[in-house]
């Protein structure tokens, strides 16, 4: 049956938006999200500023003004849950400096997917704190370099010791937004993700409803077992081109474009509080780059009660549709505001942003409190 969660989630995050009645400008084209403020959530942190998946960088993107912080969760060896892109860690830390790991380097398949490096699930916790972040993009975020080295890989316990801290500080609450990255996968290897993650969030107090969080996942299973774990707001992951890992190991053919049919979204209405699809399900690009005009899937997915948080916005040209782009290379920012007005408009109900600022600037132009 239907999550009983989705009026409290569409409240809390009005809340959390804002505390005031909001006005849209008078436009022919005014947003038609079903909350009162579109929520900003930092991608990785505010990942467009410092490497990826720090301390330094969720707080950044609390300061920036997001209301939700972003953890990518992966397991260590001795199970314990930490932040990482991805449990191959050689692009996002100094790993292969260190000599004393260098046997640790290995080929894995995960997902169908054959990978080298080196993976978290082979290290302890404490090897991992000898490690350092690096910086994932440095071709386009040359600037973010200056910090490699500077920070250790966060547990998720930490993260959600910072939320609340920032929350005191900054007077407003900050929300958390974890992503149980390759769940059957690591539960394949004995390494299951649900169980630290449903313990934290008790010991946090946050697994209850109306909390500031939400549960994202790719894979479906896991949402579904998870629904009879956790009190808090659950997001459907859905990728453009490829489905669900659980659902090709099990010989379901579908993809993400699949399960955003009228049929598709009432399924995951079953299961989860909105979904989190790849932004070009939500307003097309033509064959040249050029964004289009927005698809049925907003309303569609408003249409089963669920609310849509598309993924990723970024300022650099290499992201930004064509007829954003700035002259200059791939690093150079483009007119991302103009990105933001397009899918704003199309009634999102939050975007995940590697420029928190940018995204609270752009959603700050469209949605105006009442004075």
């Amino acid at each position: 049956m239907p999550s009983p969660l989705k009026g409290l989630f569409v409240g809390a995050l009005t809340t959390m938006a804002q505390t005031a009645v909001t006005a849209y400008p008078e436009s022919d084209a005014a947003p038609t999200s079903r909350v009162a403020q579109p929520v900003v959530i930092g991608h990785r942190g505010a990942s467009g500023y410092r490497p990826e998946h720090t301390l330094a960088s969720y707080e950044l993107a609390a300061r920036m003004g997001a209301d939700f912080i972003e953890p990518d969760l992966v397991s260590t060896a001795d199970g314990v849950l930490v932040a990482r892109h991805e449990p191959e860690i050689g692009g996002t830390t100094d790993v292969a400096e260190h000599p004393e790991f260098a046997d640790r380097r290995t080929t894995k398949t995960i997902d169908g997917i054959v990978c080298e490096g080196w993976f978290t699930e082979d290290f302890t916790l404490a090897e991992l704190r000898t490690l350092r972040a690096r910086e994932r993009i440095a071709d386009v975020r040359q600037e973010n370099t200056i910090y490699d080295g500077r920070y250790a890989v966060p547990t998720f316990d930490e993260i959600l010791a910072l939320r609340a801290a920032l929350s005191a500080e900054l007077g407003r609450e900050i929300g958390v937004y974890p992503e149980t990255k390759h769940p059957g996968y690591f539960t394949s290897i004995g390494r299951p993700l649900e169980p630290g993650l449903v313990a934290a969030l008790d010991r946090a107090g946050l697994n209850e409803p109306g909390a500031p969080v939400f549960v994202q996942s790719f894979e479906t299973a896991n949402l579904r077992a998870l629904r009879g774990q956790l009190h808090v707001g659950l997001i459907q992951l859905l990728d453009a081109v490829c489905g669900p890992a659980d659902l090709a190991s099990a010989g379901d053919p579908r993809r993400g474009v699949d399960l955003i049919t009228p049929e598709g979204l009432a399924d995951i209405a079953t299961y989860a509080d909105g979904i989190g699809p790849d932004k070009d399900m939500v307003i097309t690009r033509d064959t040249d780059g050029v964004l289009s005009a927005p698809t049925a899937l907003v309303a569609d997915a408003h249409a089963a009660g669920l609310l849509v948080h598309p993924y990723t916005f970024r300022n650099e040209n290499r992201f930004l549709p064509a007829q954003f782009r700035s002259a200059g290379g791939d690093a150079e920012y483009g007119d991302a505001f103009a990105e933001y007005e397009a899918f704003l408009r199309a009634g999102i109900d939050g975007l995940f942003a590697d420029n928190p600022d940018t995204a609270v600037a752009a959603r700050a132009a469209l949605f105006e409190p009442v004075r």
